[in-house]
Parts: C-alpha cells; sequence; structure tokens
C-alpha cells in the first residue's frame, strides 16, 4: 500500500516512481498557473475591448451632437438686425396711413382695419414673437403701441415656405408674426397707424416697411416692453 503525505501529495516507495508522482503534481500545478493567467488575461482583453467600445461610442455621439448643434446653428434664420425706423413710409407703394386714439378699454374692440393698425386696446399686451395660432387684436394693438412691427399671414393662401420666408424677414425684437383669417390679402404689414398689405411673401416692399417703423417714435408708447405681459396660444 502506497503512503500518502501529511501535505496531500500522493507518494510512492519506489524512488523513480516517485520522481513520477512530483513531475505530475508539478506539471499539473504550471498547467493551473497557466490556466490562471490565460484567464486573467482574457478578461483584461475583455476590459480593454469594452472600454474601447465605449469610447467609440461616446465619441461618435459627441460628434453626433456636435454636429446637430452646428447644423442648428448655421440652419436656422438668424433674426435680422435693423436701425430704428423713423416712421415715414410715405415713399412706400401701397403703405397707409390713419389716426387712431390709444385709450385702455376692455372686451372686443370693432376696429376699422382687418387686421387692426392701432386704436383703442387691452391694458395687457402681447409678448412679440412668432405665434402659429391667431392672437387677440386687443392685445397686438397694444403691442404696436409700443413700437412692435406685425406681419399677419392668411393660413389658407400662405404655405410653410412662405412663412419661413416671413420669419427670415423679422428683427430680432418688437415683432409679432401670427396667422390671420378672412384677410382680404395674403398678407399684412401693420405698425402703430401704418399699413401695408401685399400678395406675397418675397414682396421686397415688406422689409422697406419694416425698416421705416420698426420701433419708430410716432406711436404713443415707443420703447415700452414687448414681453413680460401675455403669452397668447400658439407661442413658439
Amino acid at each position: 500500500m502506497t503512503p500518502n503525505d501529511p501535505a496531500g501529495k500522493r507518494t510512492s516507495g519506489n524512488p523513480a516512481t516517485q520522481a513520477q508522482l512530483n513531475l505530475t503534481v508539478k506539471q499539473q500545478r504550471e498547467q493551473q498557473k497557466q490556466q490562471k493567467l490565460a484567464e486573467y488575461q482574457r478578461q483584461l482583453a475583455k476590459r480593454r475591448r469594452t472600454k474601447a467600445t465605449w469610447w467609440i461610442v461616446g465619441t461618435t455621439a459627441a460628434i453626433v451632437v456636435i454636429g446637430l448643434v452646428a447644423a442648428s446653428y448655421f440652419l436656422t434664420p438668424r433674426p435680422v438686425s435693423i436701425a430704428r425706423g423713423d416712421g415715414d413710409g410715405a415713399g412706400i407703394s401701397g403703405v397707409q396711413t390713419f389716426e387712431h386714439t390709444a385709450n385702455h378699454v376692455e372686451g372686443v374692440v370693432d376696429y376699422e382695419q382687418t387686421p387692426p393698425a392701432g386704436g383703442d386696446h387691452n391694458a395687457v399686451w402681447l409678448n412679440c414673437g412668432v405665434y402659429s395660432q391667431p392672437v387677440p387684436n386687443e392685445n397686438a394693438v397694444h403691442a404696436l403701441e409700443h413700437g412692435a412691427i406685425w406681419i399677419t399671414y392668411d393660413p389658407a393662401r400662405v404655405d410653410a415656405a412662405g412663412i419661413d420666408a416671413l420669419r427670415a424677414e423679422l428683427p430680432r425684437d418688437y415683432t409679432v408674426l401670427s396667422p390671420y383669417e378672412d384677410m382680404d390679402t395674403p398678407i399684412a404689414v401693420s405698425a402703430w397707424n401704418a399699413q401695408l398689405k401685399v400678395d406675397s411673401p418675397d414682396d421686397e416692399r415688406i422689409g422697406e416697411f419694416i425698416k421705416a417703423y420698426w420701433r419708430n417714435t410716432n406711436g404713443p408708447e415707443p420703447g415700452a416692453a414687448c414681453t413680460g405681459a401675455l403669452d397668447a396660444p400658439g407661442k413658439q
């Protein structure tokens, strides 16, 4: 019977057999060591691949985000920057001028023009900006009193490309763009006591009117705010 080593190794009384056993145990230990080393290297390679994958994904995502931001910046029409108008559009063909009172009233007002170009109005002004829905006359007229330009269009006769063309004409502030149903013309550009009606958003007179009347000092309250009051439905 072959005795056992107290340490758990197999032993033999035959020196040659014992040498073979010792070699076998050594080989097993080396094999286990190599297996552990190989497993460690596999795990290390896996972590490296995972790290590289996430780095590629993160870099790609960052490039996409930067590209979208850049595209948004360069493709979005920039607000037009112009000087304050002098309030004289007499040289612009088709401009009509009026005389209106400027009282603060409640309720619906029956205006002389459609859309209105001045008159009594609500005590709360409309915040300037672009609207996708019709805005209240009484609040929009108050914005005109502060020097704003109000561009209105018939949604049945002006398509999306035409609306974009009108937006491209807008100065950086003190302008209102909104749809207006039942007008007798596709587009109207209004200021306090002045109005121009045109058939096409490409009409050069739109820009001429804006330059003449934007923030001009002929209105009752020039320079008053065009923000901080009423956001009508459809504000963009």
